[in-house]
């Protein structure tokens, strides 16, 4: 039987975190809905009291991200869980109202009165936010820092605006799409930053890479962004260079520079995922995935 909401959503956890700040950068992968098992992750890092200073996060990632700076537990999950068949947020009136398969103005409005962001927090000066959008113009990435942006919330709508299905999203008089476009898991930013304690949240297992003879279609990318070659470029190589950042990722955690919470098996769900016990499972996991690895956590941050 499906069904349009979870049905175990009364249950996921509620309350706000700690205001204990842990020195260091957190680095959250985006993915659609496969961020259910990461803000499982973030849920249980805040119950903990680990609320890391500094949050970057790309396209769905951007939208955990954004939910962990104002430590409100719970709160990503129960949208997506109960306003997955909200066709408002996903759907028809979403595609209308906001030119794109995700309805922004209903996660940052009509979401916001039913369970208000706490803003406070997110805007607390000792608390850093970025997001990672991908400069149509340009294809480069640019990195939106709360401080520093014009409106970080439409920076937000622009990291998580899916190329193809989504037109681009003016933030401070230039056009951008998905962050993943250009970087998906930006360790490069994290360490040039100078965090010396950088954790990365991914939402594909550690051995995952993809089959560039299948799942990259660059003929694609060039011919519907053909007004916007250098971003049908990056579109067309972000596979290939997704690939690098894992090798990347990977090679950093052996050498113990960085910590890494993978999902502890393959994440079988699509970008726009219908079955919501199936998202309700993968956000469980998330949740007993964290656990299982906040030992191996707090040896890498001494606490």
């Amino acid at each position: 039987m499906t069904t349009n909401i979870f049905t175990g959503v009364d249950a996921l956890p509620r309350g706000s975190a700690p205001s204990t700040i842990t020195e260091g950068c957190i680095v959250l992968e985006g993915g659609a809905f496969r961020a259910l098992h990461e803000e499982g992750i973030l849920d249980v890092l805040m119950q903990e009291g680990i609320n890391f200073q500094c949050a970057i996060g790309v396209s769905a990632g951007a939208l955990s991200g954004a939910n962990y700076i104002s430590g409100q537990i719970g709160r990503a999950a129960r949208s997506n869980l109960t306003y997955r068949h909200d066709q408002r947020f996903v759907g028809p009136t979403a595609l209308v109202r906001n030119a794109g398969i995700i309805g922004f103005d209903f996660v940052f409005d009509e979401m916001d009165k039913i369970e208000p962001m706490d803003k406070a927090r997110f805007y607390d000066p000792k608390r850093r936010f970025v997001c990672v959008g991908s400069d149509v113009e340009t294809g480069l990435a640019t990195y939106f820092d709360r401080d520093t942006c014009g409106d970080i919330f439409q920076a937000i709508r622009a990291s998580a605006s899916m190329p193809y299905v989504s037109k681009p999203v003016e933030v401070d008089g230039r056009y951008y799409l998905d962050g993943g476009s250009s970087v998906k898991i930006p360790i490069e930013w994290a360490l040039n930053q100078g965090y010396d304690r950088i954790v990365v949240v991914r939402t594909r297992d550690k051995v995952f890479r993809h089959d560039l003879s299948k799942d990259s279609n660059p003929k694609r990318a060039f011919r519907f962004y053909r007004k916007y070659p250098h971003f049908a470029q990056a579109l067309a190589d972000s596979y290939a260079n997704y690939n690098k950042e894992c090798d990347r990722i990977e090679q950093l955690e052996k050498d113990g520079r960085i910590f890494v919470f993978y999902p502890s098996e393959p994440v079988d769900v699509g970008h726009v995922e219908s079955d919501m016990e199936k998202l309700g499972q993968l956000y469980y996991r998330g949740v007993d995935d964290a656990k299982a690895q906040l030992p191996g956590l707090r040896a890498y941050l001494g606490m």
